[in-house]
Protein backbone atom coordinates (compact mmCIF):
# COMPACT_ATOMS: atom_id res chain seq x y z
CA UNK A 1 0.00 0.00 0.00
CA UNK A 2 1.41 3.40 -0.98
CA UNK A 3 1.93 5.82 1.90
CA UNK A 4 0.28 9.24 1.54
CA UNK A 5 2.47 12.31 1.07
CA UNK A 6 2.17 15.31 3.41
CA UNK A 7 1.72 18.38 1.19
CA UNK A 8 0.58 21.01 3.72
CA UNK A 9 1.18 21.72 7.40
CA UNK A 10 -1.41 23.95 9.07
CA UNK A 11 -1.31 25.64 12.44
CA UNK A 12 -5.01 25.18 13.26
CA UNK A 13 -7.97 22.96 12.48
CA UNK A 14 -9.78 25.79 10.73
CA UNK A 15 -6.87 26.43 8.35
CA UNK A 16 -6.64 22.71 7.63
CA UNK A 17 -10.39 22.61 6.92
CA UNK A 18 -10.07 25.46 4.42
CA UNK A 19 -7.20 23.75 2.59
CA UNK A 20 -8.91 20.40 2.59
CA UNK A 21 -12.12 21.91 1.24
CA UNK A 22 -10.12 23.61 -1.49
CA UNK A 23 -8.57 20.31 -2.54
CA UNK A 24 -11.90 18.48 -2.48
CA UNK A 25 -13.45 21.20 -4.63
CA UNK A 26 -10.78 20.36 -7.24
CA UNK A 27 -11.37 16.61 -6.96
CA UNK A 28 -8.28 15.81 -4.88
CA UNK A 29 -9.06 13.57 -1.86
CA UNK A 30 -6.99 14.13 1.26
CA UNK A 31 -6.57 13.01 4.85
CA UNK A 32 -5.83 15.07 7.95
CA UNK A 33 -3.66 14.03 10.88
CA UNK A 34 -2.07 15.67 13.90
CA UNK A 35 0.37 14.53 16.58
CA UNK A 36 -1.86 16.35 19.10
CA UNK A 37 -4.86 14.29 20.21
CA UNK A 38 -8.15 16.05 19.51
CA UNK A 39 -10.50 16.49 22.47
CA UNK A 40 -14.25 17.09 22.31
CA UNK A 41 -13.45 20.64 21.25
CA UNK A 42 -11.06 21.02 18.28
CA UNK A 43 -7.69 22.44 19.23
CA UNK A 44 -5.77 25.29 17.73
CA UNK A 45 -2.43 23.59 17.46
CA UNK A 46 0.54 25.51 18.89
CA UNK A 47 4.19 24.70 19.29
CA UNK A 48 3.28 21.20 20.44
CA UNK A 49 2.29 20.12 16.98
CA UNK A 50 0.63 20.88 13.67
CA UNK A 51 -2.19 19.64 11.50
CA UNK A 52 -0.95 17.76 8.45
CA UNK A 53 -2.75 17.28 5.16
CA UNK A 54 -1.68 14.34 3.03
CA UNK A 55 -2.68 13.01 -0.39
CA UNK A 56 -1.89 10.05 -2.60
CA UNK A 57 1.59 10.44 -4.15
CA UNK A 58 0.04 10.64 -7.62
CA UNK A 59 -1.95 13.71 -6.52
CA UNK A 60 0.86 15.47 -4.66
CA UNK A 61 2.07 17.80 -7.44
CA UNK A 62 -1.47 18.83 -8.39
CA UNK A 63 -2.39 19.42 -4.74
CA UNK A 64 0.64 21.67 -4.21
CA UNK A 65 -0.21 23.59 -7.38
CA UNK A 66 -3.78 24.16 -6.20
CA UNK A 67 -2.64 25.38 -2.78
CA UNK A 68 0.04 27.65 -4.23
CA UNK A 69 -2.46 29.23 -6.61
CA UNK A 70 -4.64 30.26 -3.66
CA UNK A 71 -1.95 31.76 -1.45
CA UNK A 72 -1.59 35.48 -0.97
CA UNK A 73 1.82 37.05 -1.57
CA UNK A 74 2.95 40.24 0.09
CA UNK A 75 5.05 42.84 -1.74
CA UNK A 76 8.16 41.35 -0.17
CA UNK A 77 7.33 37.99 -1.69
CA UNK A 78 6.57 36.47 1.69
CA UNK A 79 3.82 33.84 1.50
CA UNK A 80 1.14 34.11 4.17
CA UNK A 81 -1.57 31.66 5.25
CA UNK A 82 -4.63 31.01 3.14
CA UNK A 83 -7.51 33.45 3.46
CA UNK A 84 -9.67 32.93 6.54
CA UNK A 85 -13.09 32.07 5.12
CA UNK A 86 -14.76 32.97 8.43
CA UNK A 87 -13.53 36.55 8.38
CA UNK A 88 -16.86 37.99 7.21
CA UNK A 89 -18.71 36.11 9.93
CA UNK A 90 -16.34 37.36 12.62
CA UNK A 91 -16.98 40.91 11.43
CA UNK A 92 -20.74 40.30 11.45
CA UNK A 93 -20.75 39.08 15.06
CA UNK A 94 -18.25 41.76 16.12
CA UNK A 95 -16.06 39.19 17.83
CA UNK A 96 -12.68 37.80 16.78
CA UNK A 97 -11.81 34.32 17.93
CA UNK A 98 -8.48 33.58 19.51
CA UNK A 99 -9.11 29.88 18.81
CA UNK A 100 -10.74 29.81 15.38
CA UNK A 101 -11.01 26.06 15.67
CA UNK A 102 -13.90 26.66 18.07
CA UNK A 103 -15.70 28.67 15.41
CA UNK A 104 -15.17 25.89 12.89
CA UNK A 105 -16.49 23.39 15.42
CA UNK A 106 -19.62 25.48 16.03
CA UNK A 107 -20.40 25.48 12.30
CA UNK A 108 -19.81 21.75 11.71
CA UNK A 109 -23.04 19.83 11.25
CA UNK A 110 -23.19 16.14 12.13
CA UNK A 111 -23.57 15.28 8.43
CA UNK A 112 -20.09 16.70 7.78
CA UNK A 113 -18.55 14.89 10.73
CA UNK A 114 -20.11 11.58 9.64
CA UNK A 115 -18.57 11.88 6.18
CA UNK A 116 -15.06 12.57 7.48
CA UNK A 117 -13.07 9.34 7.31
CA UNK A 118 -10.16 10.71 9.34
CA UNK A 119 -12.20 10.84 12.55
CA UNK A 120 -10.73 14.26 13.33
CA UNK A 121 -13.94 16.25 12.81
CA UNK A 122 -16.45 16.71 15.64
CA UNK A 123 -19.98 17.99 15.11
CA UNK A 124 -21.51 20.93 16.96
CA UNK A 125 -24.12 19.09 19.05
CA UNK A 126 -22.20 19.45 22.34
CA UNK A 127 -21.67 23.14 21.67
CA UNK A 128 -25.37 23.52 20.86
CA UNK A 129 -26.24 22.01 24.25
CA UNK A 130 -23.93 24.44 26.04
CA UNK A 131 -25.05 27.41 23.95
CA UNK A 132 -28.69 26.74 24.78
CA UNK A 133 -27.85 27.00 28.49
CA UNK A 134 -25.75 30.16 28.07
CA UNK A 135 -28.42 31.82 25.93
CA UNK A 136 -31.18 30.94 28.37
CA UNK A 137 -29.22 32.32 31.31
CA UNK A 138 -28.26 35.58 29.59
CA UNK A 139 -31.76 36.22 28.21
CA UNK A 140 -33.27 35.58 31.66
CA UNK A 141 -30.76 37.98 33.20
CA UNK A 142 -31.50 40.65 30.59
CA UNK A 143 -35.25 40.32 31.08
CA UNK A 144 -34.84 40.49 34.86
CA UNK A 145 -32.96 43.77 34.49
CA UNK A 146 -34.92 45.27 31.58
CA UNK A 147 -38.45 44.36 32.73
CA UNK A 148 -38.42 44.57 36.54
CA UNK A 149 -42.15 45.35 36.70
CA UNK A 150 -43.24 42.40 34.55
CA UNK A 151 -44.61 39.30 36.23
CA UNK A 152 -42.76 36.01 36.23
CA UNK A 153 -45.31 34.65 33.77
CA UNK A 154 -44.81 37.55 31.37
CA UNK A 155 -41.04 37.23 31.47
CA UNK A 156 -41.26 33.46 30.96
CA UNK A 157 -43.48 33.90 27.91
CA UNK A 158 -41.14 36.50 26.40
CA UNK A 159 -38.09 34.33 27.10
CA UNK A 160 -39.70 31.30 25.47
CA UNK A 161 -40.34 33.35 22.33
CA UNK A 162 -36.83 34.82 22.25
CA UNK A 163 -35.07 31.46 22.49
CA UNK A 164 -37.46 29.60 20.16
CA UNK A 165 -36.25 27.89 17.01
CA UNK A 166 -37.91 30.40 14.62
CA UNK A 167 -36.41 33.39 16.46
CA UNK A 168 -32.92 31.87 16.57
CA UNK A 169 -33.17 30.89 12.90
CA UNK A 170 -34.02 34.51 12.00
CA UNK A 171 -31.08 35.72 14.09
CA UNK A 172 -28.85 33.28 12.21
CA UNK A 173 -30.21 34.48 8.86
CA UNK A 174 -29.29 38.06 9.73
CA UNK A 175 -25.69 36.89 10.10
CA UNK A 176 -25.86 34.82 6.88
CA UNK A 177 -24.82 31.94 9.12
CA UNK A 178 -26.09 29.40 6.62
CA UNK A 179 -23.40 30.47 4.16
CA UNK A 180 -20.73 29.38 6.63
CA UNK A 181 -22.13 26.02 7.74
CA UNK A 182 -19.91 22.99 7.17
CA UNK A 183 -22.33 20.39 5.82
CA UNK A 184 -22.12 16.89 4.42
CA UNK A 185 -22.89 16.34 0.76
CA UNK A 186 -26.37 14.97 1.42
CA UNK A 187 -27.40 17.83 3.69
CA UNK A 188 -25.99 20.31 1.19
CA UNK A 189 -28.10 18.86 -1.61
CA UNK A 190 -31.31 18.99 0.45
CA UNK A 191 -30.99 22.69 1.27
CA UNK A 192 -29.45 22.39 4.72
CA UNK A 193 -28.18 25.95 4.66
CA UNK A 194 -31.77 27.21 4.78
CA UNK A 195 -33.23 24.75 7.29
CA UNK A 196 -34.47 26.47 10.42
CA UNK A 197 -33.43 23.71 12.79
CA UNK A 198 -29.85 23.67 11.49
CA UNK A 199 -29.59 27.46 11.63
CA UNK A 200 -30.97 27.65 15.17
CA UNK A 201 -28.66 24.86 16.36
CA UNK A 202 -25.63 26.52 14.78
CA UNK A 203 -26.58 29.85 16.36
CA UNK A 204 -26.62 28.26 19.83
CA UNK A 205 -23.32 26.52 19.07
CA UNK A 206 -21.85 29.88 18.00
CA UNK A 207 -22.85 31.37 21.36
CA UNK A 208 -21.13 28.48 23.15
CA UNK A 209 -17.99 28.97 21.06
CA UNK A 210 -17.85 32.65 21.99
CA UNK A 211 -18.33 31.73 25.65
CA UNK A 212 -15.54 29.13 25.59
CA UNK A 213 -13.20 31.40 23.67
CA UNK A 214 -13.78 34.70 25.47
CA UNK A 215 -15.81 34.03 28.60
CA UNK A 216 -19.32 34.88 29.73
CA UNK A 217 -18.92 38.66 29.31
CA UNK A 218 -18.16 38.35 25.59
CA UNK A 219 -21.04 35.91 25.15
CA UNK A 220 -23.35 38.25 27.04
CA UNK A 221 -22.23 41.23 24.95
CA UNK A 222 -22.95 39.35 21.71
CA UNK A 223 -26.41 38.24 22.87
CA UNK A 224 -27.26 41.73 24.15
CA UNK A 225 -26.30 43.27 20.80
CA UNK A 226 -28.10 40.65 18.72
CA UNK A 227 -31.31 40.69 20.75
CA UNK A 228 -31.41 44.44 21.41
CA UNK A 229 -34.28 45.17 18.95
CA UNK A 230 -36.41 42.36 20.41
CA UNK A 231 -35.64 43.45 23.97
CA UNK A 232 -36.51 47.04 23.09
CA UNK A 233 -39.87 45.89 21.78
CA UNK A 234 -40.47 43.84 24.92
CA UNK A 235 -39.61 46.89 27.06
CA UNK A 236 -42.06 49.08 25.13
CA UNK A 237 -44.96 46.67 24.81
CA UNK A 238 -44.42 44.05 27.48
CA UNK A 239 -44.24 41.33 24.82
CA UNK A 240 -41.65 39.96 22.42
CA UNK A 241 -43.78 40.67 19.37
CA UNK A 242 -43.74 36.94 18.67
CA UNK A 243 -47.50 36.24 18.79
CA UNK A 244 -47.84 35.90 15.03
CA UNK A 245 -50.98 33.76 15.28
CA UNK A 246 -52.89 36.63 16.87
CA UNK A 247 -51.47 39.08 14.37
CA UNK A 248 -52.53 36.87 11.44
CA UNK A 249 -56.01 36.40 12.88
CA UNK A 250 -56.45 40.17 13.34
CA UNK A 251 -55.14 40.82 9.83
CA UNK A 252 -57.65 38.43 8.26
CA UNK A 253 -60.58 39.57 10.39
CA UNK A 254 -59.93 43.21 9.43
CA UNK A 255 -60.35 42.17 5.80
CA UNK A 256 -63.45 39.99 6.34
CA UNK A 257 -61.57 36.83 5.49
CA UNK A 258 -62.08 33.49 7.28
CA UNK A 259 -59.91 32.60 10.27
CA UNK A 260 -56.77 30.54 9.58
CA UNK A 261 -56.51 26.83 10.30
CA UNK A 262 -53.34 25.00 11.34
CA UNK A 263 -52.65 21.46 10.19
CA UNK A 264 -49.80 19.23 11.28
CA UNK A 265 -47.89 18.29 8.12
CA UNK A 266 -45.34 16.01 9.74
CA UNK A 267 -42.60 15.56 12.30
CA UNK A 268 -38.97 14.55 11.86
CA UNK A 269 -36.12 13.58 14.17
CA UNK A 270 -35.80 11.57 17.40
CA UNK A 271 -38.18 12.22 20.30
CA UNK A 272 -35.70 14.42 22.19
CA UNK A 273 -34.99 16.58 19.12
CA UNK A 274 -38.24 16.33 17.16
CA UNK A 275 -39.12 19.08 14.67
CA UNK A 276 -42.78 19.62 13.83
CA UNK A 277 -43.98 20.97 10.48
CA UNK A 278 -47.29 22.83 10.30
CA UNK A 279 -49.25 24.34 7.38
CA UNK A 280 -51.46 27.38 7.86
CA UNK A 281 -54.64 27.17 5.75
CA UNK A 282 -56.42 30.32 4.58
CA UNK A 283 -59.46 30.20 2.26
CA UNK A 284 -59.01 26.44 1.92
CA UNK A 285 -55.43 26.64 0.62
CA UNK A 286 -52.03 26.32 2.31
CA UNK A 287 -50.66 29.84 2.59
CA UNK A 288 -47.38 29.02 4.36
CA UNK A 289 -45.55 26.32 6.28
CA UNK A 290 -43.60 26.56 9.52
CA UNK A 291 -41.34 24.45 11.70
CA UNK A 292 -40.51 24.29 15.38
CA UNK A 293 -39.57 22.15 18.35
CA UNK A 294 -43.24 22.01 19.38
CA UNK A 295 -46.56 22.22 17.55
CA UNK A 296 -47.22 25.67 19.03
CA UNK A 297 -43.82 26.90 17.94
CA UNK A 298 -44.36 25.54 14.43
CA UNK A 299 -47.78 27.22 14.27
CA UNK A 300 -46.25 30.56 15.27
CA UNK A 301 -43.60 30.18 12.58
CA UNK A 302 -46.23 29.30 9.97
CA UNK A 303 -48.23 32.37 10.96
CA UNK A 304 -45.10 34.55 10.75
CA UNK A 305 -44.34 33.35 7.25
CA UNK A 306 -47.97 33.82 6.24
CA UNK A 307 -47.84 37.42 7.51
CA UNK A 308 -44.64 38.00 5.52
CA UNK A 309 -46.41 36.83 2.34
CA UNK A 310 -49.59 38.83 2.96
CA UNK A 311 -47.70 42.04 3.69
CA UNK A 312 -45.90 41.77 0.33
CA UNK A 313 -49.15 41.48 -1.65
Amino acid sequence: MTDPVVIFRAQSDVEASIVRGLLEAHGVPSIVSSPVTHSVFPLTVNELGEVRIAVHPADADEARRIIDSHRTELGSGQVVRLRDEFETLQRAIDYRFRDRGLLEHALTHTSRANEDVSGGVTDNESLEFLGDAVLGFVVADLLFRELPASSEGQKSKIKASLVSTPTLARQAEQLALGDHLLLGRGEEKTGGRRKQALLADAYEALIAAIYLDGGIEHARAFIARAFAPLLDEARRTGSSGGDYKSALQEYLQARDRPLPEYRLAGAVGPDHRKQFQVDVIVDGAALASGAGASKKEAEQDAARQAMDKLEKI
